[in-house]
């Protein structure tokens, strides 16, 4: 058993360092919390709840959901939230609250939204609609006009997409509230789905409007991508009026259930703390602007060998015509259609980027000999 497992250890470590197209952060190291691995940990219920069940790390939890209500402009006493185990269940929590605030309001989402997105509006039965999507992945607002006057007497969830998986694109909130306005929709409700984005725009010029000083119902963000970790994770965060809306109390385990799952992973919250205690608000503005400059450079390199290259303002995902399925798979690029992208996250050295622009580069020149 021992040889298995150490084989499939050198394997994960192997690929972990030669992944270019999936938004992973690589730069970390939490063996100091390797002790936890031989004890029970539950967050069961609420983290703001205490249980009869006392083998929790709840009071991190709380820490790290102020961290981010403070980062998207708010506050506990204003939001509430809790660690997630990732932005598919960040967004499905979204959702079950807009469903909870208008039992017959339809959803809005573009074409590039994450594939989940579809899978949770299917479990939670909500009617929507798929709304086009531009070039550039953010959303087509002459469409979404379109569709929305055709409903204009029901509410609207409107689903926005604060990074989109492929382009790293940002559906613009002020072009949605003057769709709003337009249309005198007074029943509304806005979740912001900001996976990759949550850590990295607050610190991006111009920064997107998508936090909860723009009056946003809920937003979602992934803990394991630009913050990185072994087990994926993330955070949701909503006002509290939409949380108090479906709060019950659980007499078996003595707290309250307000959470998606009862048992909740506990130690996925001691991996963010540490992060926030190590690199705080100041920490995490360098990370982003290392991370960007990177994505300026991997543009650069891939333009000087005549590739076609779009990257969105600010944004640390580099998008370009799509390689041959063994470069693909040597670089472990993402791709759809004709297109690829290389994320710049933590952990990718220059040295890599390089590699594959030489890679690329001779599939270039043969592509051009036997042409």
């Amino acid at each position: 058993m021992n040889n298995r497992i150490e084989e499939i250890y050198n394997r994960i470590k192997k690929n972990s360092t030669s992944f270019l197209g999936y938004p992973l952060a690589k730069d970390f190291d939490y063996s100091e919390f390797a002790p936890f691995l031989n004890v029970c940990i539950n967050n069961i219920g609420d983290p703001e709840s205490a249980s009869t069940l006392s083998i929790d790390t709840k009071d991190i939890e709380r820490e790290v959901v102020s961290f981010f209500a403070d980062m998207l402009s708010s506050n506990i006493e204003d939001v509430w939230g809790y660690v997630t185990n990732g932005g598919t269940e960040g967004n499905l929590y979204g959702l079950y609250m807009a469903r909870e605030s208008f039992r017959n309001g339809i959803v809005y989402y573009s074409e590039a939204t994450h594939y989940s997105v579809k899978k949770n509006l299917h479990l939670l039965n909500i009617d929507n609609i798929v709304v086009r999507s531009q070039d550039n992945g953010e959303i087509d607002y002459s469409d979404l006009e379109t569709l929305l006057s055709y409903n204009r007497n029901k509410p609207a969830i409107f689903f926005l997409n604060i990074g989109t998986t492929m382009t790293e694109a940002i559906d613009d909130l002020d072009k949605i509230k003057d769709i709003i306005q337009k249309y005198a929709i007074k029943d509304y409700y806005i979740h912001c789905d900001a996976a990759f984005l949550g850590c990295t725009a607050p610190f991006t010029e111009p920064k997107p409007k998508f936090d909860f000083s723009e009056n946003v119902d809920s937003i979602s963000i992934s803990g394991h991508k630009f913050i990185g970790g072994p087990i994926p994770c993330g955070v949701v965060l909503t006002q509290r009026k939409h949380r108090n809306r479906i709060v019950n109390s659980v007499s078996y385990v003595g707290t309250l259930d307000t959470t998606i799952t009862g048992s909740r992973n506990g130690l996925t919250p001691l991996f963010l703390w540490s992060f926030i205690q190590k690199y705080g608000k100041e920490g995490l503005a360098k990370r982003v602007k290392n991370a960007q400059e990177l994505a300026a450079y991997t543009s650069k390199k891939l333009q000087e060998i005549g590739v076609n290259v779009m990257r969105n303002n600010g944004t640390i995902t580099v998008v370009f015509d799509k390689p041959s399925v063994a470069l693909c798979k040597k670089h472990q690029l993402a791709s759809q259609d004709k297109i690829a992208h290389i994320i710049c996250v933590p952990g990718i050295e220059k040295c890599q980027i390089d590699e594959f622009i030489e890679d690329y580069k001779k599939e270039l020149v043969l592509e051009l000999a036997y042409a």
